[in-house]
């Protein structure tokens, strides 16, 4: 059974860490039967009528466990979670929901909405009599961001992985096959449409985050030197802002 777990505005504009390296974090408040599949950052609409803190994106955590009856303990978890590492000043909120919830297809809209116009709390807080949404301080608006990375990983088919089983140990460069052992799939947007092969090297430039696409990790690599890719996207590090909102 795989739950998602939605977190959003739970830091401030003096902070050392956002909102995707408490979700990241969150691993650590689970027990060992609880496995960490990965933790997606999504990112929604940047407009003047919306509050954010750099960059209006959120993360979501998906956990495998046994069975639905592990909801309430993730719950109960996340919300603690929140309570320990959100910052003054933010408005947290969290939204959990089992894959197989029926109002997830209406959620997985409502994700797809936050990306290209503004919603309010009511457009999201009618979901809370099936999916679990809270808001932790502040303003609460917390709980529409929250609620959309839940839709938006739940559809397969948005968002950059900042945490997959060793993502954050790669070396600079690597070679395909160790990526696809891994479960990452590898593929190319050269206008040619080359097929990298399983012997070649990825150069990740230290910044290696797999997109989430057909529900698996994918990473979009163009072609370099004969054998040799290089992966899309690089750490920024134009200002402290930035920085965060690259965890």
């Amino acid at each position: 059974m795989r739950i998602f777990i939605g977190f959003d505005d739970t830091d401030n504009s003096e902070a050392d860490r956002g909102t995707g390296k408490l979700a990241r974090w969150f691993e650590h408040s689970l027990p060992p039967d609880y496995v960490v599949w990965g933790v997606v950052r999504q990112q929604l609409l940047v407009h003047d009528a919306i509050p954010y803190t750099s960059h209006n994106s959120s993360a979501c955590v998906i956990v495998n466990v046994p069975d639905g009856s592990y909801k309430d303990d993730v719950i109960r978890r996340a919300v603690e979670h929140i309570e320990t590492y959100s910052l003054p000043g933010s408005d947290p909120g969290l939204c959990v929901a089992c894959e197989n919830e029926v109002a997830l297809h209406e959620v997985i809209d409502v994700g797809f909405q936050c990306t290209s116009r503004v919603l309010r709390q009511k457009d999201v807080i009618k979901f809370s009599q099936t999916l679990h949404i809270s808001g932790h301080g502040g303003t609460n608006d917390g709980i529409i961001g929250a609620t959309a990375a839940v839709g938006l990983t739940a559809s397969g088919w948005c968002g950059r992985f900042i945490e997959y089983g060793r993502l954050r140990t790669y070396p600079d460069s690597i070679k395909i096959s160790d990526l696809e052992r891994d479960g990452i799939m590898v593929t190319s947007i050269d206008r040619n449409a080359l097929v990298p092969s399983s012997d070649d090297v990825v150069v990740s430039k230290g910044w290696l985050r797999p997109r989430l696409l057909g529900n698996r990790p994918v990473l979009i690599v163009t072609p370099g030197d004969e054998g040799i890719w290089e992966s899309l996207g690089e750490k920024r590090q134009n200002n402290h802002s930035e920085q965060i909102a690259q965890s």
